[in-house]
């Protein structure tokens, strides 16, 4: 098998010193931005004023919903842990928005942005995680295993490393039934890599020449385990030559990169190039879920460049390129805020499961004739 050599998207692969921890090294690094745009329908990889546009209000969605999940978890409401993609959504919702109707989706805790880009709603997902039997999981699960199967959204078995085989198992039945143009896409943390899942699953595409996308978000902590004490490669992407994929690389907190590699990595897929890998850095801004302050970060890694929030580095660059106004950002923020205050407001309205009630049918079966988000 010829072995794809690694990309590079918009920063040199570090090379990695003795003694010293990706975390602390890629901190000093200064990261560049895509300053090129081509113009809308291009090649593949080119990010536009519209799809910038249309992500980062996205972003803004899940940033304040999010925020929303966190109050109701501290007020009692949810029930089950919250974890936050607080620092992510750049990198989240480049996937989610690069899939189509008919692609294979599997997000996991922290994807919140890609889900609402992929077709997931404010509504399903206060339903879900304030137990609503009108929501797409009937109140049945815990609120980060959501999704809806028959329709290409994975609900999540596992972060670490599950759902990479589960993609590739939708991939192949599709292959069965003769479909072709579809890609299949899942983000995991650099410490989900460490996994037999990833392995078996990663290996079993790059045998299979399928079209699978993984974004491996490398947040510096697995949990509380630094980069130093969970992987000894000199770079992540390096991993990809390894299983003969093509390795890319992003600045995960800048969401003009982000679409352009993810962008180019999911044409690449689509156009029947076999598994793509990219690695992209960042740093989570809160803790591994509500539970957990996130002690064990370093303040000088918080204040690199790793530490730049994607949200309001998104909103500076689409200002600066004058593809949004200030008027445009407040007016979305003051929006999207009341439609999530009266949604919830709704939601915790609405009746809890009752098991007499239940027709306890497969969740496969379900959502046939429904959209993502629960309406008929």
């Amino acid at each position: 098998m010829t072995k794809a050599p690694a990309t590079k998207a918009s920063s040199s692969v570090p090379k990695k010193a003795a003694g010293k921890s990706i975390a602390a090294k890629t901190a000093s690094k200064k990261i560049e931005k895509v300053v090129t745009t081509p113009p809308a329908g291009t090649a593949a990889g080119s990010v536009t004023p519209e799809i910038s546009r249309r992500a980062y209000r996205t972003m803004l969605e899940a940033r304040l919903l999010e925020e929303k999940l966190a109050a109701l978890y501290r007020s009692g409401k949810i029930v089950g842990g919250v974890f936050l993609g607080r620092g992510q959504e750049a990198l989240s919702v480049a996937l989610g928005i690069h899939l189509r109707r008919g692609d294979v989706y599997a997000p996991l805790i922290r994807d919140q942005a890609g889900r609402l880009a992929f077709g997931d709603t404010i509504l399903d997902t206060l339903r879900t995680y304030l137990g609503s039997s009108l929501g797409s999981m009937r109140g049945r699960d815990g609120n980060i295993h959501r999704g809806r199967p028959s329709e290409g959204y994975h609900a999540m078995i596992s972060h670490l490393g599950a759902m990479v085989s589960t993609v590739c198992g939708g991939l192949i039945a599709k292959r069965f039934r003769g479909e072709t143009g579809v890609v299949g896409g899942t983000c995991i943390g650099e410490g989900g890599v460490s996994t037999g899942s990833f392995h078996e699953g990663v290996n079993m595409a790059a045998v299979e020449k399928l079209p699978l996308v993984v974004v491996v978000a490398n947040n510096q902590f697995s949990y509380s385990t630094p980069n130093e004490r969970q992987f000894a490669c000199a770079d992540l992407v390096a991993k990809a030559a390894g299983y003969g994929m093509a390795g890319h690389r992003a600045e995960g907190n800048d969401l003009i990169d982000c679409l352009h590699v993810i962008g180019k990595a999911v044409a690449a897929a689509r156009a029947g190039e076999g598994p793509q890998f990219v690695v992209a850095d960042l740093l989570r801004l809160v803790g591994h879920g509500e539970h957990d302050d996130a002690s064990y970060i370093p303040a000088e890694l918080k204040k690199s460049p790793l530490g730049r929030d994607c949200l309001e580095l998104a909103r500076t660059t689409l200002l600066e390129r004058g593809w949004l106004t200030e008027k445009e950002a407040s007016d979305w923020h003051a929006a999207v805020e009341k439609e999530i205050e009266e949604t919830s407001s709704k939601v915790m309205r609405e009746p809890a499961p009752d098991p007499a009630e239940e027709d306890w049918n497969a969740f496969a079966t379900l959502g046939r004739n429904r959209t993502v988000g629960g309406s008929e």
